[in-house]
């Protein structure tokens, strides 16, 4: 880079061969384990160059689907189990639930089963990780002897209002849901704001978030322009007419009046309307932008929690989670984030349901500093049991679904079939593998299923020695319209986790990229299969590579040495991590009803569906509220007796 006096450039200088970040998971694994025997597992995952490194802790050998994870998913795809094999082996074990998928979900499915089903009813938890929590799962560093957390995925919560059934199920896990404590400032430089979640500057993009413009808009080297909005964007390099439509966007007028564009609750004539168009639609009718200014500038940030761009999305996926939470949501408090994001709430779900499970009491700090016990996970005569590595492949009733007793549910571990009996079945995994796992689901069901489209999301949390060569520019934070992924800020974490209860700009953090695949123009399912193909067929290594190119390239004249600074590198990859609600979604079109609806109005025979697919809003309070009608569905309608 220009003015650095130093060759940046290459992998050498890049840093790609020093040890601590490198697919030197030997090294990270003994560490976490106190220099203990490795084993296969760890062996085999130290030369997986797809999955990388994992960091060290409970999720060493979780990030994100693992390439083991990977194959045996796309083994259900591809079909290769059409009939269950004569050597499968059989349990021999009958639970009254079988929960499919160890997500917030289907963990809080088990939960409310186990306070809500008779004394002494029975309930298996499936998931196909090495860990529980699906996307709600941590990444864990050990960074010059300090241990940082940071999220995979599922990161932040708002506190909701009191006597809600949300916030009555925070109080059954022992969470606080009030406001957290978190990392003070200690440093004599002057103090400048930090977010205590990963969006909380994107939201507000104040006087430290700064918008980087690289070759994309001719400028070699890239141009910082910190506090754009507090400048009017002057000294961006983009077109004045540009420049008028952002404003629009972010001061207003709107074109049309409040009450026209904001639905005031789900399912009114603004929302329905809302859903027969595309988000880049309504941003066209609300602030009169061009499409080019959308595509560019807001996406795919602006449909960011639902993984693609305004132009393929509902419009109404921008208002959902609020009308379907209206009363949700301190704002004096804001977004409160565990320190390993939605983990926590997983984590004291577990907790809650085998208290052994975790060791230490159950508490904010006990659950987050505590590690998991497997073997206190799946033991025989524990009323609810979580078993891990475990890939649902079939599940079907036995005899026609009016009159069956029982379900068949077969999965494999550890390269064999398995099957067992349930008396009912959650299937809280996602869309894109209920389809194919449930073997007499009916044309119905099979039709609204084929209305759910997803995208895939690579989370890359880069662990660096500190974050001078951000707080010497005078930012906290920022955005770019190019390259991988689009933001990042520097965040505050909750202070009973592990780490230092204080911060300065020379503390080590975990920066976290969001990259999300959207290719604005094309067909909506074309992009989210386009997207996985680029994740999948992409190494650690050049991933890794990328990152720290695009690191030097941003930040090397303020003093970034990626061969110096950067301590670790975590890929968390998921294929299908986003529900992306097309026009119609929410509530169905040609008077025909909503795929979602069709899954969630009663159980199929002794089947009952929940996912976040099926709100359209991905929401860790949607988790908790679908594992309640599932379960409400199943114990009312008197699937277990």
């Amino acid at each position: 880079m220009p003015g650095t006096g130093k060759d940046v450039t290459g992998d050498r200088g890049l840093g790609m061969g020093e040890r601590i970040c490198r697919r030197d998971f030997l090294n990270a694994a003994a560490l976490a384990t106190g220099g203990a025997f490795l084993s296969p597992l760890e062996l085999l995952a130290a030369r997986d160059d797809w999955t990388g490194y994992g960091g060290v802790g409970d999720y060493r050998f979780s990030n994100g689907n693992t390439k083991e994870v990977m194959d045996a998913a796309h083994s259900i795809r591809d079909r290769k189990l059409q009939a269950l094999p004569r050597d499968a082996v059989d349990t021999g074990e009958v639970f009254d639930l079988v929960v499919v998928g160890g997500g917030l979900t289907g963990l809080a499915a088990a939960l409310l089963f186990e306070r809500q089903a008779r004394a002494g009813r029975t309930c298996l938890v499936l998931d196909d990780h090495a860990m529980f929590g699906g996307e709600a799962k941590g990444n864990e560093f050990l960074v010059d002897g300090q241990r940082l957390m940071a999220h995979q995925g599922s990161a932040f919560f708002p506190v909701p209002h009191a006597g809600g059934f949300v916030a009555e199920f925070y109080d059954t896990i022992g969470v606080d849901r009030h406001r957290f404590e978190y990392q003070k400032w200690a440093s004599d430089a002057r103090e400048i704001p930090l977010s205590q979640t990963t969006y909380d500057m994107l939201g507000r993009q104040g006087a430290t978030y700064a918008f980087y413009f690289g070759a994309r808009f001719g400028q070699r080297p890239g141009l910082w322009l910190i506090d754009p909005w507090g400048k009017k964007l002057e000294g961006a390099p983009i077109s004045d007419e540009t420049r008028v439509e952002l404003l629009r966007t972010r001061e207003g007028p709107d074109l049309v009046p409040e009450n026209e564009w904001r639905p005031a609750f789900e399912g009114d004539p603004v929302s329905r309307r809302l859903d027969t168009i595309t988000l880049e639609q309504h941003l066209i009718e609300k602030h009169g932008l061009r499409r080019d200014t959308i595509r560019t500038f807001l996406s795919p940030v602006t449909g960011g929690g639902y993984g693609l761009g305004p132009d393929v999305l509902s419009g109404y996926c921008a208002y959902a989670p609020e009308t379907q939470h209206p009363k949700d949501g301190d704002e004096e408090a804001g977004g409160q984030m565990f320190p390993g994001g939605n983990a926590g709430f997983a984590r004291h779900i577990v907790k809650t349901l085998i208290p052994d499970s975790i060791e230490g009491p159950r508490t904010l700090e006990g659950v987050c500093r505590g590690r998991v016990s497997l073997r206190a996970l799946d033991r025989p005569r524990q009323r609810t049991r979580i078993r891990l590595g475990s890939t649902v492949v079939w599940v079907a009733h036995e005899g026609e679904p009016p009159a069956s007793r029982f379900v068949t549910v077969a999965y494999t571990r550890a390269g064999r079939v398995h099957r067992l009996k349930a008396r009912a079945v959650v299937l809280a995994g996602g869309s894109w593998t209920t389809k194919h796992i449930v073997r007499d689901l009916p044309a119905e069901h099979r039709e609204a299923y084929a209305g759910f489209y997803r995208s895939p999301c690579l989370m890359a949390n880069v662990a660096v020695r500190n974050w001078r060569f951000l707080y010497d520019m005078g930012i906290s934070g920022g955005r770019w319209f190019e390259g991988l992924g689009n933001y990042m800020e520097v965040r505050k974490l909750a202070t009973f986790g592990p780490q230092s209860a204080t911060i300065s700009p020379d503390s080590p953090v975990i920066l976290t990229l969001k990259v999300l695949y959207s290719y604005p123009g094309e067909p909506i399912e074309a992009q989210g299969t386009r997207g996985r193909m680029e994740m999948l067929s992409t190494s650690f290594r050049d991933y890794e590579r990328r990152i720290r190119e695009q690191l030097t390239e941003m930040f090397a004249r303020s003093g970034f040495d990626a061969r110096r600074d950067v301590a670790g590198v975590i890929l968390n990859r998921w294929g299908h991590a986003y529900v992306n609600p097309q026009p119609g979604f929410f509530f169905g079109t040609g008077g025909r009803p909503a795929p979602r609806e069709v899954l969630r109005r009663a159980p199929f025979g002794r089947m009952a569906f929940a996912n976040t697919d099926l709100v359209g809003a991905m929401d860790q309070r949607n988790c908790f509220l679908e594992a309640q009608r599932a379960v409400k569905q199943i114990v009312e309608g008197g699937l277990v007796q």
